[in-house]
This record gives structure tokens, sequence and C-alpha cells, in this order.
């Protein structure tokens, strides 16, 4: 049986627990939070063994298993470095650092200790993304493009955040999202599919706004709003947007020369994935307006019925990574994707009211497919 150690109990990890609880052969080993307060609460719920310290869940974890960082972002590097420096293969929530030196030294880190490093998100792993990676290499649309990605919110700080409440109880640390901003919480979702799609970014071109300076109490400058065109070395560009404002938009369109692809929902594995040819209709160049939904050849993974208004499986990537350490070879979610992946992220993140055009320095390969959607 392969095992996890969560560090970091609050409104996440009771995703990932109920995600988990869908593979009979993973195990927590163990669960730490620097609060003991919520660490007695969410191992109480979940029946897990609790951990006095970080020290003690590093010790007692399984070195053929991996540490779950679910912590905040502030805490991510060094809750990553310590999980590294004592040779624990590490699956850190996103984003990986807040920096591009410091996402640099944790890759430096893992590969002197010869352990993996990833980073969320891993919906790029799910039913969804996979059924329209298959439809890209099948050439469903010819060559593709370009990529409109949305990743707008809605308006959030109308919204009774204060209430809301993980599984366990923990609440959702709002504060910590908006100092940390919606660009680097959320970027990362479209990215990913489209950076194993089509492997590395070369330049991002972005600008970003603040546009609602107190937001529950946090005050700052941290953008509310970004808009990005990512330059793929493979060819495609992508407009990408992600915001706290405008109507909740979720979706992708990947325009080519023989039609469109399109993905109403990223955080949704099930979400449909429709082809839209083009015909001409009295001399005018349309697209289908019924498209056509693709759908997998077969099973693919364990889905969620929706809690808390989530039915992402977020252990995709964590349990990829344990069948990847018990085969002997490399996980799908690897070192060289999650630095690449945040150095991106953090491109496309400019600073309110400027605008920045940055050469992207890593490389990263396209991922292989999931067995089941080649």
């Amino acid at each position: 049986m392969s095992a996890v150690t969560v560090i970091g109990c609050g409104y996440v990890a009771d995703f990932y627990m109920r995600a988990l609880r869908c593979y009979p052969g993973v195990a927590v080993a163990g669960a730490y939070d620097s609060d003991p307060e919520r660490a007695a609460a969410f191992c109480r719920y979940w029946d897990v063994p609790r951990r006095d310290s970080l020290e003690a869940a590093l010790a007692a974890h399984p070195r053929d298993g991996i540490v779950l960082n679910l912590t905040n972002p502030a805490a991510h590097l060094s809750v990553n470095r310590a999980s590294l420096g004592a040779g624990c293969h590490t699956y850190s929530e996103k984003p990986l650092a807040l920096s591009l030196e410091e996402a640099r030294e944790l890759d430096d880190l893992a590969a002197a200790q010869g352990v993996h490093l990833a980073s969320a998100p891993c919906s790029f792993l799910g039913e969804s993304a996979q059924i329209m990676a298959r439809s890209l290499r099948e050439g469903r649309i010819g060559a593709p493009r370009l990529i409109y990605a949305e990743l707008d919110d809605g308006f959030l700080t109308q919204a009774p955040l204060e209430s809301w409440r993980s599984e366990s109880g923990a609440p959702w640390p709002y504060r910590n999202e908006f100092e940390v901003g919606c660009t680097l919480e959320h970027a990362g979702y479209h990215l990913s599919w489209f950076i194993a799609c089509f492997g590395s970014v070369t330049r991002v071109v972005s600008a970003g706004a603040c546009l609602l300076p107190e937001k529950k109490g946090v005050a700052g400058q941290t953008p509310d709003y970004a808009s990005a065109t990512v330059y793929f070395e493979a060819g495609p560009v992508m407009r990408l947007t992600c915001s706290i404002l405008a109507p909740r938009d979720h979706s992708i369109r990947i325009i080519g020369d023989d039609g469109v692809l399109e993905v109403g929902d990223v955080w949704n594995p099930s979400s449909a994935v429709r082809l839209r040819k083009r015909m001409l209709v009295h001399g005018n160049l349309i697209e289908l307006p019924f498209g056509r939904r693709l759908r997998p050849t077969g099973a693919s993974h364990p889905k969620l019925k929706a809690k808390n208004g989530s039915v992402m499986n977020y252990a995709l990537g964590p349990v990829e990574m344990l069948e990847a350490i018990a085969e002997r070879r490399d996980p799908r979610m690897s070192r060289a994707m999650a630095v690449h992946l945040n150095e991106v992220v953090l491109a496309v993140n400019a600073p309110a009211g400027q605008g920045a055009l940055v050469d992207i320095q890593s490389r990263c390969a396209p991922v292989a497919p999931m067995p089941w959607g080649m």
C-alpha cells in the first residue's frame, strides 16, 4: 500500500482527502498543521494519525510515499525545503514558490536528494483534459493556432466568504487568496493543460490591474485582473485572462485550421469537450452551432460528487506520482514541469498597472498521455 503524509490541514486538505478515499491502495501516514486545533479537527474527522511537529511528520513518513504540502503559499518554500531536505518525494500545492529563484532552489535540492518534486494543479491528468489532448494529437481541428482561456471567478468580494467552511470545518483562507492573488492561484490550471500538450512556453507578454484595492479588509495592490499572451515553442499562442470580478468562466477554445475545440470548465474533469467544424452558409463561414461532444474511449479515473462546490479530483497527481515511484519511473508531473509552470505563472502575474515582457528560461517537454487517454 502507498502512503502520503499531509502537511497543512486547512481548507484544501479536505478536497485531497475526499479524493484520496477513492483509491483503496493509498493510506495517510500522518498529518500535521501548525495550528494544533485545526490539526486535531482534521485528524479526528478523517481518522488519520496526528503528528505534533513538521519534524515528527517527516521522520515518520515512509520513503516510498509522498509528502503533500498543502500549506498556505507563504509557507510553501520552507515546507518544501524541509521535506526535500529530509529525502522525501514532495507534491506541493500551487504555486510551487513565490519567486523563480526559490523554485530553482527547490529543483536543485530535489535533484541533489534524488527525489521527485511536483506541483499542483493536476487537472491536466483528468478526463476532459486527456480527451482534448487526444483530439489535438489526432488532428481533429488541424493545426492548432490560437487558444482563448478564461479563468474568471465572479465578483468574489461580494460572496459570503467568511462563512465558507471545508468538510472538516476549516475556513476558506480568503485573506491569503487576496494577498497572493488570483493569477498565482489559478493561472496554472489552463497553463498546465497546454504545457502538457505542447511543451515549453518561450515568451509571455502580460498586464495586470488591481481594480479592488480593498477586499474584505485586505488592502494592497496585488492584481485581481490579469491578461497575458503566451507563446508556445511548438507554435500555438494563448490569450489567458484571470480575474475575481468578471462573471464565472473557466472555459477554453482552441482554434485550428479545420475547426474549434471547446471545454466548458477546466475545474470539472467531466466537462464536455466539443468539436465544432466550419461550414459555409449563404456565403458566410461559421462554426457549427451544435458541436459534437467527444467522449472517452473507456474508463478513465474515479469521479467525485460535488462537495463544497467542487468535483475536481485532487488526487490524480499524487496517485500518479505514487504509481511512478512504485514502478521506478519518472512521474508525469516532473520537476521540470513544476519549475516551468511556476516561471510562466510568475510571468503572467505582472505588477498592477504595469506590463511585462518575459522570455522564459526553463524548458519542459510535453507530458505523456495517461494510459486510458491514448
